[in-house]
C-alpha cells in the first residue's frame, strides 16, 4: 500500500500538463468542503431549534402527566406522595385545567386556566423563572380578592398591569327561570410571566387550586390531574407505565410530552431529514467532479499506467493508485468543511450576529447544537460518496493493457 499511496500522492501535488485538471480537482475539493459545511451548519441548527422548542414547552409544561378515566382525582396528596416514591420520579405538583372566559373593561378573551398548587409547581414548571412582574407566591395569598397569573401577550391585548382587576367567567353557573347564567368570581393580577411562546403568553392563566375549585364548582378537594418532572425525558414512556402500575393501574392512565407534541416534533425531523437529503446533492455535486478529474488523469496518465504495468505493478495496485487518489480528495474535502462548518457554528452560538425578527419566531438568534451523531453520519456518507465514485475511473484504469496504452504514445 505504501507504493500505491505514495504514487497517488506525487500525482496529486506534481505539476501537471494540464492546468485544466488541477483546476477541476480544486472544484472536487470545494464542492464536498462546501456541502459537508453546509449539512454540520443547518443540521446544527435544526438540533437547536428542537431542543431550544422542547425546553420550551417543557417549562409551562411537564414531563409526565398523570389523569383518570373519572375525569378528577380525589386524595390527591395521598397519590403524590406515593408517585414520589416512584424510580424516575423527581417532583411532583396537582393540577386542574379548564377553559374559561377572561373579562375586562377593555375586552374580553378565552383562556385556559391552571390551578396549581405555589410551593410545588416550580419544582414542576419554569413558570417562576419567567415571571417579568410580580410574583407566582402571591397566588397563595388569602386576601379578599385572589390573586391571579397571566402572560405579557395577554395582558398587553387587554392592557393589565400589576393590580388590575379582572373577571372570570366559568360554564360551571346555574340554569334559571331567565336562562343560564355563568359562574363569575374577581382576580386581582399579581404576576406576568413571558414564556417565549405566543400561544402561551396569549392564553394561559394560573390560579391557586383553592380558587380554581371554586370557580370551577368542584364538590370536594379534587384536581384534574398530577404534573410531574422525570430524571431521563426521553425514558419517560417507561417512567409513566412505571407509574401507573405502582398506583395500581385503572383507573389511572398516563400521558407524557412526547405523545402531546407528537405532530410537532414529528414536523421538524422530517423537516431536518428533507434538508440533510437535498444537502447531500452538494456532496454529490462534488463526488462527480471527483470522477470527472479522475477520468481525466488515467487519460493524461496513460503511459505512466503502462509503464508501472511493465514493471510488475499489479492491476489492483493501479486501482488502489486511483482509488487513493479520489479518496484524498474526499478526506482534504471533508476535514476542510467540517472545519469550516464546525466554526461557523461556534461563531453563531458565541456571537449569535444572525438576528431572527422577534414579532415571527420565538427566539431572536439561530440557536445552535452539534450533535456526535449527525457529525459521524456526516463524515461517513461524505467518505463513502467519495469512495465510490473514485471506482468506475480506477477501474477503467486497470483494465488498459500495457502494449496498447503504449502504442498511441
Amino acid at each position: 500500500m505504501h507504493f500505491e499511496l505514495f504514487v497517488s500522492l506525487r500525482y496529486l501535488l506534481a505539476r501537471r500538463k494540464q492546468a485544466f485538471i488541477s483546476v477541476i480537482s480544486l472544484i472536487s475539493v470545494l464542492g464536498v468542503a462546501i456541502g459537508v459545511a453546509s449539512l454540520i451548519v443547518v443540521l446544527g441548527v435544526m438540533n437547536g431549534f428542537s431542543e431550544n422548542l422542547r425546553d420550551k414547552i417543557l417549562g409551562l409544561n411537564s414531563h409526565l402527566i398523570l389523569g383518570s378515566v373519572k375525569q378528577t382525582l380525589g386524595d390527591y396528596d395521598r397519590l403524590v406522595h406515593k408517585s414520589l416514591q416512584t424510580d424516575g420520579i423527581v417532583a411532583a405538583t396537582p393540577f386542574i385545567y379548564y377553559e374559561v372566559m377572561l373579562s375586562t373593561p377593555t375586552g374580553v378573551k378565552g383562556v385556559v386556566l391552571r390551578g396549581i398548587d405555589p410551593r410545588t409547581a416550580g419544582t414542576v414548571l419554569s413558570v417562576e423563572k419567567d415571571i417579568i412582574a410580580g410574583s407566582l407566591t402571591d397566588l397563595a395569598l388569602t386576601d379578599d380578592t385572589p390573586g391571579i397569573v397571566i402572560g405579557k401577550e395577554l395582558a398587553m391585548r387587554l392592557g393589565l398591569t400589576l393590580g388590575s382587576r379582572v373577571s372570570l367567567l366559568s360554564p360551571s353557573g346555574k340554569k334559571s327561570a331567565a336562562g343560564f347564567s355563568p359562574k363569575i368570581a374577581f382576580f386581582n393580577v399579581v404576576g406576568i410571566f413571558h414564556s417565549g411562546m405566543f400561544e402561551y403568553d396569549s392564553s394561559l392563566a394560573f390560579v391557586s387550586i383553592p380558587e380554581a375549585q371554586k370557580i370551577l364548582g368542584f364538590e370536594g378537594d379534587f384536581v384534574t390531574g398530577i404534573e410531574y418532572r422525570v430524571k431521563d425525558i426521553d425514558n419517560v414512556q417507561e417512567t409513566g407505565d412505571l407509574l401507573v402500575r405502582a398506583l395500581g393501574g385503572f383507573p389511572f392512565y398516563a400521558r407524557n410530552w412526547i405523545e402531546m407534541n407528537q405532530n410537532l416534533f414529528a414536523a421538524l425531523k422530517l423537516e431536518k431529514t428533507a434538508m440533510a437529503v437535498i444537502l447531500i446533492m452538494i456532496v454529490l455535486v462534488g463526488s462527480f467532479s471527483i470522477i470527472t478529474t479522475l477520468v481525466m488523469m488515467v487519460m493524461e496518465k496513460t503511459k505512466d499506467i503502462a509503464v508501472l504495468m511493465a514493471l510488475g505493478a499489479t492491476t489492483l495496485q493501479i486501482r488502489n493508485i486511483f482509488i487513493l487518489q479520489g479518496s484524498l480528495i474526499g478526506a482534504v474535502g471533508t476535514t476542510s468543511g467540517f472545519c469550516l462548518g464546525l466554526a461557523i457554528c461556534s461563531l453563531l452560538k458565541k456571537y449569535q450576529f444572525i438576528k431572527l425578527p422577534a414579532d415571527v419566531y420565538y427566539l431572536d438568534h439561530l440557536p445552535v447544537r452539534i450533535e456526535l451523531w449527525d457529525m459521524s453520519c456526516i463524515a461517513l456518507a461524505a467518505m463513502a460518496l467519495c469512495f465510490l465514485a473514485t471506482l468506475y475511473p480506477a477501474r477503467q484504469a486497470a483494465k488498459m493493457l500495457p502494449t496498447e496504452a503504449l502504442r498511441y504514445e
